[in-house]
């Protein structure tokens, strides 16, 4: 018994030999596919990095000239503001209306813009001294916001409203 005992160890041994020959084997040949593997990744990587930065030069130049388009247009257009602003100013200074307040004394005096006085007779309001708030609201519906905002305020400033 002993010596079927030493011949099943002698034979196993064998066998634990043989598949570490073959493990052994399969293990560097796996290892030499990482290898190519990670060479290949490292080639792609390096190809790729390379074109990505040509196209994001190429894009941000074109964004920096598309930015510097839009840039020059709003100075522009900020020019253009600013020359109508002063000429209007000019011409509001030249032509102020009066307008008498019945509950002012005579000797008070009050101002509104002619582009203000103009809209206002557009919209049926004549007369700014009996001007009723209703009245007002419902000339001034078809403007926006800013711009009932904008009336309502010179006519504050020049006292024709409280």
């Amino acid at each position: 018994m002993e010596s079927q005992t030493g011949e099943n160890m002698v034979t196993l041994s064998e066998s634990l030999e043989q598949m570490e020959a073959r493990m052994g084997a399969r293990i560097e040949a796996a290892a030499a596919l990482f290898e190519r593997a990670a060479t290949l990744f490292e080639e792609r990587e390096s190809s790729m990095s390379g074109e990505v930065r040509k196209i994001v030069a190429a894009v941000e130049t074109t964004r920096e000239a598309e930015l510097q388009k839009k840039l020059e247009a709003a100075e522009q257009q900020i020019a253009e503001l600013r020359a109508q602003i002063e000429s209007q100013v000019e011409a509001q200074a030249e032509s102020r209306i009066e307008v008498k307040s019945a509950s002012q004394p005579k000797a008070a005096r009050k101002t509104v813009p002619a582009s203000t006085a103009q809209f206002l007779a557009k919209q049926g309001i004549t007369s700014l001294e009996s001007l009723e708030a209703g009245a007002l609201d419902a000339a001034l519906s078809g403007l926006g916001l800013e711009q009932r905002i904008a009336v309502k305020a010179q006519l504050l400033r020049a006292g024709v409203v409280s």
